[in-house]
């Protein structure tokens, strides 16, 4: 069984492109490593969701979620009444719940699942922008740690500058671009 954690960023407007990246990104982990996947996720919204949406969707079933903070208050945290939706729909799929123990701010509750995903993960999918860390929760900071543990990665582009209608008319003109490192 080859565990596939997944990080990115929550707001995320999903395009064909980004899909299609994401698709090629688990079909050269599939092909590379051997067994069947198990994705390890929080689920946050954007990112998170939309890679395991994908997973599912390419038939991979099993998942694990670790969560930084009680349900109640993790769905809170999310901007959006449809990605808190999504959230208890998948979280009703998955194989395994782990809750984090206390922290003391929302930021070291982050922190500690983003090293939980890491702790747990044979590989890493990353939607990110490519932007250095603003703080240690982030995903630039999970990226970053992975880099240093050297642990096999997929780093799908994602275009955060770009406002929704740019996103859109990038999506048609050109591919995301996938980036693998030690895969």
């Amino acid at each position: 069984m080859v565990q596939v954690g997944v990080t990115g960023h929550r707001r995320l407007v999903p395009t064909e492109g980004l899909e299609r990246a994401i698709d090629e990104a688990l079909g050269r982990i599939a092909s590379a490593l051997s067994g069947p996947l198990t994705f390890v996720s929080p689920l946050a919204e954007g990112a998170d969701q939309l890679v395991v949406r994908r997973a599912f969707a390419l038939g991979h079933r099993r998942l694990i979620v670790p969560l930084p903070l009680p349900k109640n208050d993790y769905l809170r945290t999310f901007a959006s009444a449809d990605a808190g939706a999504e959230l208890l729909r998948l979280l009703a799929q998955a194989d395994e719940v782990v809750v984090m123990g206390q922290a003391s701010t929302d930021v070291e509750a982050y922190h500690a699942v983003g090293r939980w995903v890491l702790d747990h993960a044979d590989v890493l999918v990353a939607v990110w922008n490519g932007r250095p860390p603003r703080g240690k929760a982030g995903t630039g900071a999970i990226v970053e740690e992975a880099r240093a543990r050297g642990l096999p990665m997929a780093w799908i582009h994602a275009d955060q500058g770009l406002t929704r209608a740019d996103r859109l008319a990038a999506s048609r003109r050109r591919e995301v671009v996938v980036t693998y490192e030690r895969l």
